[in-house]
């Protein structure tokens, strides 16, 4: 077994671990290790539709599902994350969006200190370079290319014009001062190329001599001294490193991953270590609790109007060629060119509800030969709490997962209506030279009890499952606001898990600043550290 020594030790090199890595290795003083289960690339990822091909590949997604549950129709939920460098930035939809400023506040009201809207949207700007918006809300140098999509034509006209008919107006930027509204998607998207924290974050400084980048390096435990951890044994093929740090190491593995890791360790609920033999080092009740994610029914319509929609065969392959010359077209695109955030009623502060359209009909993204349209609808900020737990002490096994979705009543009532909300939308007069026969759910699904059974039977998440190591200061609580492991020294998580509520929308952009933030408290405390052994 090897020995190394790093100044930091960074778990995970996803959306937030990239930029740790990043900014923590600008100090040439520090020396970095930044561990990867996954591969260092896939083929796919520059592509943005290259997401069709990743979303289902074992060579670059970790291919997790839930457990069956009574929410699900006890059906098995895929739910992808991304295993390779840039993490699930590097196979997901590349839609970018910040959230509402009361998703922040909500934080710090729940005694983040340091949390607030006011005190992130810095971080958002800084990280960010977008041409659209204003300059006191939106980034123009940062390190992360964001930009509008650039599709246009009939349909998405039509889809503009029948929000308008429902009184939704057109938003500029919803990453601005309010969300409301309809929009074309912003997306990490730059010249026809995804804009990967892998890309953005990591490739500008891969060959700084202070930063080692290990890739296909699986973390199978974190290594203590009492309650200090110093440090972690990973397993690259069939050799085992120890390696230790002289300052600190972070769990960036994600919602899924870093409960996980923290269990394997001793760190998680007496009860579940116990089952799993895994002799308790520090207990955490919080530790894979507090599970969250968008539940979201497909709706499907076919479309009548020829030559608006994209559809399978002869026009894929002229799509292909259209890339090739020009980055532009349908494999140019992020997984949801148009978007829109309404109220499901009056009297809200902000819109609740969430829809998405992509111009074709598909299972996976995998584009059908029928012209039609899809809208993903859901609800922001489900109340419904699951949680993530390891089956065995085998690093190689994965945890269980149960989301526990519609447990909550108001989850129920707001889905049930989005859909309703989202049929209003495609049956507007706008749509009357468009809109052919619903396929999905179908004019059959009619009372608010049909509407849920069909989203217990068919729908599925977004892809954004945070908080299982819930930031704050109650008692299942897992990091606190500086997002160090409470009760243990030298160890912190920074990623998605440490969200303690979900964000109003996709969570790429939330976890990429997380690792910024995370990354400025580190120096931060670590400066402070320094001037207190100096005096």
């Amino acid at each position: 077994m090897s020995r190394e020594s790093f100044d930091y030790v960074i778990v995970g090199a996803g959306s937030a671990g990239s930029v740790i890595a990043n900014r923590l290795s600008a100090d040439p003083e520090n020396r970095v290790l930044l561990l990867e289960a996954g591969k260092k690339w896939h083929p796919w990822v520059p592509v943005p539709v290259g997401f069709a091909r990743l979303i289902d590949n074992p060579a670059a997604n970790w291919m997790y599902e839930s457990e069956p549950e009574s929410g699900t129709n006890n059906r098995k939920i895929p739910v992808p994350r991304g295993r390779l460098l840039g993490g699930s930035s590097s196979i997901n939809g590349m839609v970018f969006v910040r959230g509402q400023s009361y998703d922040y506040d909500g934080w710090a009201q729940l005694g983040n200190q340091g949390w607030s809207y006011d005190d992130v949207l810095p971080i958002f700007k800084r990280m960010e370079s977008y041409s659209g918006g204003e300059d006191d809300y939106r980034g123009r140098d940062g390190p992360l290319k964001v930009s509008d999509s650039t599709e246009s034509g009939p349909l998405y006209d039509a889809l503009f014009d029948a929000a308008e008919e429902l009184g939704i107006p057109r938003n500029p930027d919803y990453n601005g001062v309010v969300q409301d509204g309809f929009a074309m998607t912003q997306a990490t998207i730059q010249n026809g190329r995804r804009m990967s924290t892998a890309h953005c974050y990591l490739d500008p400084v891969k060959n700084r001599p202070n930063l080692t980048i290990l890739p296909n390096a699986t973390t199978e435990l974190l290594l203590f001294e009492g309650k200090t951890c110093i440090g972690v044994r990973y397993r690259t093929g069939s050799e085992q490193h120890d390696v230790h740090v002289t300052r600190e190491v972070i769990v960036s593995a994600g919602t899924i991953n870093s409960p996980q890791l923290l269990e394997l360790s001793g760190i998680g609920q007496t009860d579940i270590l116990y089952e799993n033999n895994i002799e308790l080092r520090h207990e955490l009740p919080g530790v894979g609790e507090n599970l969250r994610d968008h539940y979201a029914p497909r709706l499907i319509w076919e479309i009548t109007r020829p030559g608006v929609t994209y559809t399978n065969g002869i026009n894929l392959l002229w799509q292909g060629i259209k890339y090739i010359l020009t980055r532009k077209g349908l494999l140019s695109i992020p997984a949801s060119p148009i978007r829109g955030y309404i109220r499901s009623r009056e009297g809200l502060e902000s819109p609740d509800i969430g829809v998405s359209f992509y111009p074709f009909i598909s299972r996976n993204f995998k584009v059908s030969y029928t012209p039609g349209v899809s809208a993903i609808a859901h609800q922001l900020r489900p109340e419904s709490m699951g949680s993530i737990h390891i089956k065995s002490a085998d690093v190689s096994d994965a945890p269980a997962i149960n989301f526990n979705f519609l447990s909550a009543d108001i989850d129920r009532e707001v889905v049930v209506s989005a859909v309703k909300e989202t049929r209003m939308l495609l049956n507007t007069k706008a749509l009357d030279g468009f809109r052919g026969k619903e396929i999905s759910p179908g004019a059959s699904v009619q009372t608010d009890e049909e509407i849920l059974a069909w989203v217990r039977a068919k729908a599925e998440t977004v892809y954004h499952p945070v908080g299982t190591c819930k930031m704050g200061s109650d008692d299942m609580a897992v990091v606190d606001d500086r997002l160090r492991v409470i009760g243990i020294k030298g160890l912190r998580v920074a990623d998605a898990s440490v969200m303690p509520t979900l964000t109003s929308g996709n969570t790429n952009a939330p976890s990429i600043m997380i690792g910024e933030k995370a990354a400025q408290m580190i120096a931060e405390d670590n400066s402070h550290q320094q001037r207190e052994l100096e005096f």
